[in-house]
């Protein structure tokens, strides 16, 4: 058992990095919006999450560079600068929304402080900051094992919650087979389209080329664990998001509670399954939301490292952590994103969402050009027409998305 769960070490990272605060949010919105009529659109986004993944590492396995510095070669200087704008903007957004979610949860568990946004504001610093302390000076080791803890608690008291609220499994079934879009509030088409783009991360689908090297894969024989690999995260995605809309279907959620969303479902959750299931269910978020605090923390300052190594002309590799640019990237994603904490959270989560939402078409229609290209990845393991399908239909999807996202947050 050790050793699988070694093997699959860095599709449990992806996993738990990738389900955090706007995650629950999607997710619970949209169940109490649409009901379970659409469950079937959360298969639907991992398997157009692992079909991005997948690719990232084919690329990786198979030239031995990261995609970014892939990308940076082949492609241009402008796309190092595009990426580098964005990257800083999404570390900006994405870190200030992780650490006010940690700060309200906490605050929920442990109300020390005798007003909430007090609450929110110290528990989310310290939060921050413990986070920083164990990526600087923890092993790789440790993290892993951390997150692992993470997920699993997460994992079991979502699942659990998820199951005792059940009334029909007929009509779950029925959600999952047969595609529906409901009515809704009027804007059915934009939840569901937000719940298939929302669930599973964005930018950090980039780091899992940085865990696969520091879990020693290599070549074209690394190919197919990775893809074992990454089919247990995106099933393990796909099953927390299921458990969440199914969670969301059973309560009355108002758009303007996003700031106190968790609590707000956990105070509804106690009525029909009593008081444990409250705490149970606030355990498993706050473990939802700090794991994908500490993967952020500990994956993005990898591709700002591996960006400044391009720029000066030298590669990355497995000493990345070790660099200037990693540590000084790393104090800067645990202080700056701190201002958030006195900003309303719905700001942050629209910001969120909506640079969140321009990411995935771009890092699929790189991966459609330079997979394609067998001078550059080799015959072998070039995209065939089912992969090049795969991410054209990924493409399309989230330009839509990108749109209506931008249309209905706007």
């Amino acid at each position: 058992m050790h050793r699988f769960m070694l093997l699959i070490g860095p599709g449990i990272l992806v996993a738990a990095t990738g389900i955090g605060a706007g995650d629950l949010a999607t997710a619970a919105f949209t169940g109490s919006q649409l009901g379970v009529a659409v469950l079937w659109a959360v298969p639907v986004g991992a398997a157009m999450k692992f079909v991005v993944s997948e690719g990232l590492a084919r690329w990786q396995l198979s030239t031995g560079t990261t995609l970014l510095k892939g990308a940076s070669l082949r492609l241009g200087r402008p796309v190092q600068y595009i990426f580098l704008v964005y990257l800083l903007f999404w570390s900006f957004f994405v870190g200030s929304a992780l650490i006010s979610a940690c700060g309200v949860t906490a605050q929920a568990i442990f109300p020390i402080w005798k007003h909430d946004q007090t609450g929110k504001v110290i528990w989310g610093i310290c939060h921050s900051a413990v986070g920083a302390v164990l990526v600087r000076w923890g092993s790789f080791r440790l993290f892993e094992n951390v997150m692992r803890l993470f997920i699993g608690i997460m994992f079991v008291t979502v699942i659990v919650t998820a199951g005792l609220l059940v009334e029909s499994w007929e009509t779950i079934f029925r959600g999952l087979y047969i595609p529906s879009i409901p009515y809704g509030d009027g804007e059915g088409v934009s939840w569901t389209v937000a719940l298939i783009g929302g669930v599973g991360g964005t930018v950090t689908i980039l780091c899992y080329g940085y865990w696969i090297q520091e879990a020693g894969r290599h070549g074209v024989s690394g190919l197919k664990v990775c893809r074992i690999d990454l089919a247990i995260a995106y099933t393990m995605t796909a099953l927390f998001g299921l458990a969440m809309l199914i969670v969301g279907s059973t309560l009355e959620i108002e758009k303007e509670k996003s700031s106190q969303l968790i609590v707000a479902l956990a105070n509804q959750l106690e009525k029909p399954l009593g008081t444990f299931s409250r705490w149970a269910f606030l355990i498993g978020a706050w473990g939802a939301v700090s794991s994908s605090l500490l993967g952020v923390w500990q994956s993005v300052p990898y591709l700002f490292a591996d960006f400044y190594g391009i720029l000066r002309g030298k590669p990355g590799g497995h000493d990345l952590r070790e660099t200037p640019a990693y540590r000084n990237f790393l104090y800067g994603l645990a202080i700056v994103p701190l201002t958030g904490l006195f900003y309303h959270f719905r700001e942050i989560q629209k910001w969120y969402a909506l640079i969140g939402a321009g990411f995935m078409p771009l890092l699929a229609l790189v991966l459609l050009l330079m997979n394609s290209r067998s001078e550059w990845i080799g015959k072998r393991l070039r995209n065939g027409w089912v992969a090049c399908a795969a991410l054209l239909v990924t493409v399309l999807f989230f330009v839509v998305f990108g749109a209506i996202e931008i249309q209905r947050r706007w």
